[in-house]
């Protein structure tokens, strides 16, 4: 088993019902998550000692966050008390061609004033074996940036692999200030998550004269910005899920992954996701899967198609957290997708 480390920000999801417009809604079902609380979750529910970093408002709605977490064995002691509030998103769920829509209520959130000087990094570090951030903490705030660098050179210090899901989210910050800060937090990466829009709008690589959309080429726009990312920064491993968005109920699924050293590449097993009962948190999960496979000491391949089967059995799944079991990853990464009733 081991110690696994995540920071950033969890939130109060308000979902619309039954795949209802915002205009719509009489109401709300309440869910916890975010993008590092959601791979603590998961890593958590496949037997890793996983501790979740964060601040929150000390306040009934901060403490039902803190109660989400400790409910799938989560470490939560880490966990600062301080700001004014909880960050809340509002999700739209889409359904056929109509896509699904979210309105983030964050401004000045308790994640988003906290400071390196609320959290024991040495204390938190000591013992972990592994480190995973995103790139949707450092676009919080100014503040939450530097948090996570002061975050990334404490792992580091304490010989901790980091990983990063490079998770572009143009509601939050632009493409040039995307580019600034994470290009300076990449030093501290060993392991780098990102498709092609994150690695264009975050990192500022593009895929040659390769048209990653093209079907057959898609594989080899994938190959080029690898190799660009490996040779600027290099990453042990640089890894994407590839989604094939026919519409929001049916997705084609699967990931391919570079060794950063040899350059071997590999494409995972495809998967037809439909229908979809919630995508929200399908890349965490995936996230989540191979940091699990690689802590485990399976081979980049097994590692990739364990993620690639976890973060579809997500889709099937609603609410930001994943979960399953590493019996039932297994089960479909060993390719049982029958989807017959366990009796």
């Amino acid at each position: 088993m081991a110690k696994i480390v995540t920071m950033g920000e969890i939130m109060l999801r308000l979902s619309t019902p039954n795949n209802e417009k915002f205009i719509q809604a009489d109401e709300f079902d309440i869910n916890y998550g975010g993008g590092e609380a959601n791979v603590a979750v998961s890593l958590a529910n496949y037997g890793h000692d996983t501790q979740f970093v964060t601040a929150v408002p000390a306040n009934p709605i901060g403490e039902c966050a803190v109660a989400a977490l400790r409910k799938y064995n989560v470490g939560t002691k880490f966990i600062s008390r301080k700001g004014e509030r909880l960050g809340i998103y509002y999700l739209e769920t889409g359904s056929a061609m109509r896509a699904s829509n979210v309105v983030y209520d964050r401004a000045h959130s308790s994640i988003s004033t906290a400071v390196a000087a609320d959290f024991d990094f040495d204390e938190i570090f000591k013992d972990a074996d592994w480190f995973h951030f995103t790139g949707i903490t450092p676009a919080v705030s100014d503040a939450a940036a530097e948090l996570t660098e002061a975050a990334c050179k404490a792992a580091k210090a304490h010989g901790v692999t980091v990983s990063v899901d490079l998770n572009f989210r143009k509601k939050l910050w632009s493409s040039e200030k995307a580019q600034k800060v994470m290009t300076n937090l990449m030093q501290y990466v060993d392991v780098c998550i990102g498709n092609e829009e994150d690695a264009e709008k975050v990192l500022g690589f593009k895929p040659g004269n390769t048209d990653v959309t093209s079907g057959e080429l898609e594989l080899a726009g994938y190959v080029d910005i690898f190799n660009q990312m490996a040779d600027k920064f290099g990453f042990k491993y640089i890894i994407s899920s590839l989604r094939e968005s026919f519409s929001a109920s049916n997705n084609g699924w699967s990931a391919c992954i570079m060794d950063g050293k040899t350059r071997e590449f590999y494409h995972s097993r495809k998967y037809s996701i439909t229908p979809i009962v919630d995508r929200v948190g399908g890349g965490d999960s995936f996230a989540a899967g191979l940091v699990c496979g690689l802590v485990d000491g399976k081979d980049m391949k097994a590692a990739l198609e364990f993620a690639v089967a976890a973060s579809a059995l997500k889709h099937t799944i609603p609410g930001d957290f994943n979960l399953v079991t590493r019996a039932d990853v297994d089960s479909l990464a060993g390719g049982d997708g029958s989807g017959r009733v366990q009796r």
